[in-house]
């Protein structure tokens, strides 16, 4: 069964819309580990819009299940994920006026710009993982690269308008998901997934973790987080049995 990461950005851009001290990101995490969560995800974005480098220190001292920090290549923020040594780094693509990550890393077309900070990650022993769209050309790119683990980006199958439009795209994450298992890769996936549509996706064979920030901060706002990240892992989890 997939395990669960969430994600707690959300939190934090509340908080930052008055630039205040509260919701905090932290108390958070901490609630959503009490409610059985297995990793905690947070994205240090280079225009900081939500988490912030404080946050990111007092994470790693809080967080008892694993640190997961989303990332771009930035150097600044390369230097503050070493300072911290999270448990996993993925890297992500980010572009300063988009809403959320829209698409997945292009690792065939950036692999020398990569090669150089995964190196600098597990040096510092963090595991790192790509965040990926569902291609069997970038999943071959990351295995070159020498990362033990990628996440395959579900946004093709969350945004689908139409049953054989979601169809078409679970099966594609079906089958790049077999070939990376086969490749010895560990694999998990996330963007767009919803207490409605999370269960296709966990019932995936040798999808490790799920990653999942909106639905469940978005629930929570009406049930409290600890409620929202049990019915999460309840759905994810049922699925798989």
């Amino acid at each position: 069964m997939p395990r669960l990461g969430v994600n707690i950005d959300h939190v934090a851009t509340l908080r930052q819309a008055r630039r205040t001290v509260e919701p905090d990101p932290v108390l958070a995490a901490a609630e959503a580990e009490l409610a059985g969560c297995d990793s905690i995800v947070c994205h240090l974005r280079e225009d900081r819009r939500h988490i912030q480098d404080r946050d990111l220190a007092a994470l790693r001292r809080v967080v008892r299940t694993r640190l997961n920090v989303e990332m771009a290549i930035a150097e600044d923020v390369v230097e503050a994920v070493l300072a911290v040594c999270p448990d996993q780094a993925t890297l992500v693509p980010e572009r300063r006026q988009e809403i959320t990550t829209e698409g997945g890393l292009d690792v065939v077309a950036h692999r020398r710009r990569l090669a150089p900070v995964i190196r600098r990650l597990q040096a510092r022993r963090i595991v790192v993982s790509l965040f990926i769209d569902p291609e069997l050309r970038q999943v071959e790119a990351s295995q070159a690269l020498g990362v033990s683990m990628i996440e395959l980006h579900t946004g093709a199958y969350a945004n689908a308008r139409t049953a054989a439009a979601r169809r078409r795209a679970l099966a594609r994450l079906r089958a790049v998901a077999d070939r990376a298992r086969a490749m010895g890769l560990t694999i998990n996936a996330g963007h767009g997934l919803t207490y409605h549509n999370v269960r296709a996706v966990a019932a995936l064979p040798g999808v490790a973790e799920l990653n999942i920030g909106h639905s469940i901060m978005a629930r929570a706002m009406l049930v409290g987080i600890r409620q929202a990240v049990r019915d999460m892992v309840t759905l994810a989890r049922g699925a798989a049995a």
